[in-house]
């Protein structure tokens, strides 16, 4: 399904100005006509401020301000004008903690580099086509960090509209027996 970008605004944080510019071409064959450059976290999130993108699409490692607390500052910084903008983490760091660290900092999506024009288009079409619910807790402010739906769980139900199936009910009466409630 294609998409019309044109109007919408794409923030690109990268230390290497190539990057930038490779993005940024990418970004156009798509559609966006709207793309900032940053070469740090600090000046991004100015630039983040002062034009409120749809979009933030941010390399890890930068200096004096990292990818990571561009994000914390988009999440939580009283002067960020959207806290629920999207972000998407490029980086060499693919490993399973780097993308769980990303993800728990608050990043939609992650891409690693290197990457194709499709896999750009396909993180993007991930955030639209299968937006995901913000959390807000003392702890962590961000997209809901859990992406599969777990069909068979069978913990406790912890939420008021989490539907209990038979067995789980008949599992909750048991446990409930045993304890002599």
């Amino acid at each position: 399904m294609p998409y019309d970008f044109s109007k919408a605004s794409v923030l690109v944080v990268d230390d290497m100005t190539p990057m930038i510019s490779l993005t940024r071409s990418i970004l156009n064959v798509l559609g966006f006509k709207n793309v900032y450059g940053a070469t740090n976290g600090e000046d991004a999130f100015k630039i983040f401020c002062e034009h409120s993108p749809d979009l933030v699409i941010t390399d890890w490692v930068m200096e004096p301000m990292d990818g990571i607390e561009l994000v914390e500052k988009i999440r939580k910084d009283p002067l960020s004008p959207n806290k629920y903008t999207s972000v998407i983490m490029m980086t060499g760091y693919s490993l399973k903690d780097k993308v769980e660290m990303a993800r728990d900092t608050g990043v939609t999506e992650f891409l690693a580099k290197p990457f194709t024009a499709r896999d750009m288009y396909k993180r993007i079409a991930q955030i639209i086509e299968n937006p995901r619910q913000f959390v807000d807790t003392p702890e962590f402010f961000g997209p809901d960090r859990r992406r599969r739906k777990q069909d068979g769980f069978g913990g406790n139900m912890k939420r008021h509209d989490d539907k209990k199936t038979d067995e789980q009910n008949i599992l909750d009466k048991l446990r409930q027996e045993a304890k002599g409630v």
